[in-house]
């Protein structure tokens, strides 16, 4: 069972979210959270596998209160819950370590299929904010950013881009040992050594890195 905070300062928002989750049988939201400052206290209390966060909340803001939970509980997952109106949080959350980032208004089975892969050591972004993530990041340098990932990328084998392309893709550990037919402790190696090559922090900004140089 996956095992969810959630937190949100609308009541409604919280509500919806919640329902949705609770259509999948193997995901329980064990909590949830009207600010930043109490979603950091359940954190501590719940333990959750998950923490699904508003960016805007007020006393502590989705952000600062993701890089409390990173510090109090580096096991938690943490997913940015965002509206097309917040562009410009995305690159901050990246850099604090969130593993997702998913659309309020988007697609119920992007929000399950997010969490999911999150929990299982992936990271996840909606297809629409994955677009506006690398146009915010790009800021108007789009091509300069793909020139200068492709040439990261290849200093990978091409199993190590092989690799990078399911993380990008939103792959587990566990999938993409499936995919590639190898025991998971190879996948994990193959990912480490993929994050200290590209200098990135965790997985998100590898997947990133994948998709501006198009592997994705």
């Amino acid at each position: 069972m996956i095992r969810v905070l959630l937190a949100d300062d609308e009541a409604m928002v919280r509500a919806g979210v919640a329902a949705i989750l609770a259509a999948d049988g193997g995901i329980e939201v064990v909590a949830e959270a009207a600010d930043g400052h109490e979603a950091v206290e359940q954190v501590r209390l719940t333990r959750p596998d998950v923490a699904l966060l508003d960016i805007r909340m007020p006393r502590l803001d989705g952000l600062a209160a993701a890089r409390e939970i990173r510090s109090v509980r580096p096991e938690t997952a943490v997913v940015m819950l965002t509206t097309f109106g917040e562009d410009a949080y995305i690159g901050t959350a990246l850099g604090d370590g969130a593993s997702g980032f998913l659309l309020k208004s988007g697609d119920p089975r992007e929000l399950i299929a997010g969490v999911r892969a999150v929990a299982e050591g992936a990271a996840f972004l909606s297809p629409k904010v994955a677009k506006r993530v690398l146009t915010q990041l790009s800021g108007g340098a789009q091509l300069s950013r793909s020139a200068k990932a492709k040439e990261r990328v290849a200093g990978l084998t091409e199993r190590e881009r092989e690799v990078l392309a399911l993380v990008g893709s939103g792959l587990s550990n566990a999938d993409i040992a499936k995919r590639l037919h190898v025991v998971e402790g190879t996948v994990k190696a193959y990912v480490s050594t993929i994050l200290g090559r590209l200098g990135a922090r965790n997985r998100v900004q590898a997947a990133i890195t994948a998709y501006e140089a198009g592997l994705v």
